[in-house]
């Protein structure tokens, strides 16, 4: 039968997900499960100012969001003292991260990031066809040295550093930051994604500098402002930098419920302190529980803890399998040197119960 041909560079890339998401993994097995606690959400959900602002603007789903994100970015700039024209709204982080490799990385342009790091960067980076350049972690941790070299050697169009870091949680000071982000070429676009920033210690995000063309600071409504199903991210970036994104974004990719939604969790700063802090009690939980274990649990800045096994990576694997079993969904590292790992997001009350009661069981299990 004939048909049309995909474009070239469409026909040579594999069909793959970036995540094989919880959804998936409950269709496969027939049961849902009981605890969800791999994908690094919220369980705390969003405001109730959030939620009552969503509420209130489905009545209206009937109109195009605002195309420009207009009462967003205002409320944003306001939020962080810069210009509305230093921000761009989008599609979360992901969304964001396609649109830079699209404006910045061409066909066959060297992009670098971590050997682990965040997969959905490495799906954008192959759909456009330019070309990854991976720095393996450093003792558990980004090297971000070794990342400013590769940098400097390949003349990347791209360098991508996650700080605080998904999978493993660490996170570099301000400080080491902006010598990273000095040790980089000013020709090398830099895309520093700060999801999880709400969550760092102080001291650990660099000070707004919008005046460097080549630094992008990625920020999300994702984590801590527990939205992640609302898809609503934005860049912070200089004048001209934000402005390419007109050549490129969809406009109509951030729906009215979501900017109405994203406008009130911004404004609520009661709500975002209490997750902050319920999120630090339960990440102590999950470092107690995997201590207990005989688990090495490493220190985290984020709203997950990355967990040593201390064996290989077919023991970490097999310990995802028997948790899921149990009916609770984690997520481990597939890079070598991080593979041995398994990620814990933070979850309620009842889901560390089950966590606690199980963990022994499926220890047993996978040894």
């Amino acid at each position: 039968m004939l048909r049309p041909r995909l474009a070239p560079l469409a026909a040579a890339l594999p069909e793959t997900v970036p995540f094989t998401g919880p959804e998936a993994l409950e269709r496969r097995s027939g049961s849902a499960f009981r605890a969800r606690l791999g994908a690094n959400e919220s369980p705390f959900g969003p405001s109730p100012l959030a939620q009552a602002a969503m509420a209130a603007a489905i009545a209206d789903g009937w109109k195009y969001g605002d195309p420009e994100c207009h009462d967003l970015r205002q409320a944003l700039a306001a939020h962080h003292g810069i210009s509305a024209d230093n921000i761009v709204v989008g599609e979360g982080i992901d969304g964001l991260l396609g649109l830079a490799v699209r404006l910045f990385a061409g066909p066959g342009t060297p992009v670098v990031t971590s050997l682990g790091g965040y997969p959905t960067l490495n799906y954008h980076v192959t759909g456009f066809g330019a070309r990854l350049v991976s720095v393996p972690y450093a003792d558990l941790h980004e090297d971000i040295e070794g990342l400013a070299a590769a940098a400097r050697r390949e003349d990347a169009a791209v360098v991508y550093l996650a700080n605080p870091d998904n999978p493993m949680g660490s996170w570099w000071s301000a400080s080491e930051v902006e010598r990273f982000i000095h040790a980089v070429p000013e020709t090398t676009l830099i895309l520093l994604d700060e999801a999880y920033g709400e969550f760092a210690p102080s001291g650990t995000m660099p000070a707004l500098d919008t005046d460097r063309p080549n630094v992008l600071r990625l920020r999300t409504f994702s984590k801590a402002h527990g939205m992640a199903g609302l898809r609503c991210g934005y860049a912070i970036g200089e004048r001209q930098t934000i402005r390419a994104f007109e050549r490129v974004r969809n406009h109509f990719g951030v729906n009215a419920v979501a900017q109405a939604g994203a406008m009130a969790a911004l404004a609520d700063t009661e709500h975002l302190a209490s997750v902050v802090t319920r999120t630090a009690s339960a990440r102590q939980r999950i470092t107690d529980i995997a201590a207990t274990n005989g688990l090495h649990p490493l220190p985290s800045a984020t709203n997950f803890v990355a967990i040593d096994t201390g064996r290989d990576a077919a023991f970490a694997q097999r310990l995802l399998e028997a948790l899921a079993q149990q009916g609770i969904f984690i997520r481990k590292p597939a890079a070598p040197g991080l593979d041995h790992c398994i990620r814990i997001s933070v979850g309620d009350d009842a889901a560390l119960d089950l966590l606690a009661e199980m963990l022994p069981q499926a220890i047993d299990a996978a040894g």
